[in-house]
C-alpha cells in the first residue's frame, strides 16, 4: 500500500480526493496546513503528495521546494492559477504533475494510478534492501549505498545481484560460478571468494559481522534474510 499525503485547506476537496483514493487502496493522510504537512511528511514514508499551492501559512511553492530538497517524492500540484507562466514555474521547482481548478476527482486518481503502474514497471529490475540503503540496478549495472554511488567490477556486480536477487536462498560456490562465469569458466571455486570478499568491504559497514551477503560454512553465500 503507498502512502499519500494530501495538502488542502479546503476541507470538502481534500475528503473528496481522500474517499476516490482509498478506494483504489491507497492510504491517505490529509493537512490542511504546508508546516504541518512537512512536519508529517519527515516522519512518514510518502510516494505521492497532492500539493494546493493556495495554503493558509505558507505558499505552496516554498513547501514544494523544501519537499524536492528533503526527497525526490512525486509531487502533484494543484492550483487555480492557470496561466502557462504558473505553470511553468511550477514544474520548474519540483512538480511532477500540474492540475488546475476544477478538476475531476476521477481524472486525478486515474494519474495517480498511471503514475504508481509507470513507477513499478520501472523498478522492476531495481533490487532494493534495508529502507532503501542499498539499491541495485539491473539495468544501469549500478550500486548506491546512503545514496551514494559504488563502484564495482562487471563480475562483482554479477555476484551481489544474483545473491541479492535470490535473497534468503543458499547459493553454491560452483552455482555462482555457472550463473556468472558460464560453464566454460576456466578456474577454481575460490575465485568467489575473492570477489565476495571485495565486494564487503565496498557494502558492508563491519565484513567480519556481514549483514548483506552471508557465508554459509562449507556450501556458498546467500543474501541475509534479516535486513
Amino acid at each position: 500500500m503507498s502512502n499519500i499525503l494530501i495538502i488542502e485547506d479546503e476541507r470538502n476537496v481534500a475528503e473528496i480526493l481522500k474517499a476516490y483514493l482509498e478506494k483504489e487502496g491507497y492510504k491517505v493522510y490529509c493537512k490542511d496546513k504546508g508546516l504541518e504537512a512537512l512536519e508529517l511528511f519527515c516522519k512518514v514514508d510518502f510516494k505521492l503528495v497532492i500539493l494546493d499551492l493556495m495554503l493558509p501559512d505558507i505558499d505552496g511553492e516554498d513547501v514544494c521546494g523544501a519537499l524536492r530538497r528533503m526527497s525526490d517524492v512525486y509531487i502533484f500540484m494543484l492550483t487555480a492559477k492557470v496561466a502557462l507562466s504558473d505553470k511553468i514555474r511550477g514544474l520548474n521547482i519540483g512538480a511532477d504533475e500540474y492540475l488546475t481548478k476544477p478538476f475531476s476527482p476521477r481524472e486525478l486518481v486515474a494519474r495517480v494510478n498511471a503514475l504508481f503502474r509507470r513507477v513499478s514497471s520501472e523498478r522492476k529490475n531495481i533490487i532494493i534492501f534495508d529502507d532503501g540503503k542499498l539499491e541495485i540496478n539491473k539495468d544501469t549495472r549500478s550500486v548506491k549505498l546512503n545514496g551514494k554511488n559504488i563502484i564495482f567490477t562487471p563480475n562483482e556486480f554479477d555476484i551481489l545481484y544474483v545473491l541479492a536477487k535470490n535473497k534468503g536462498k543458499v547459493l553454491a560456490r560452483e552455482q555462482l560460478i555457472e550463473i556468472v562465469f558460464g560453464l566454460d569458466f576456466d578456474g577454481y571455486d575460490r575465485t568467489i571468494d575473492v570477489h565476495i570478499k571485495n565486494i564487503r568491504k565496498k557494502i558492508e559497514q563491519d565484513t567480519k559481522s556481514p549483514r548483506y551477503i552471508v557465508t554459509v560454512t562449507k556450501i556458498g553465500y546467500k543474501f541475509g534474510e534479516e535486513l
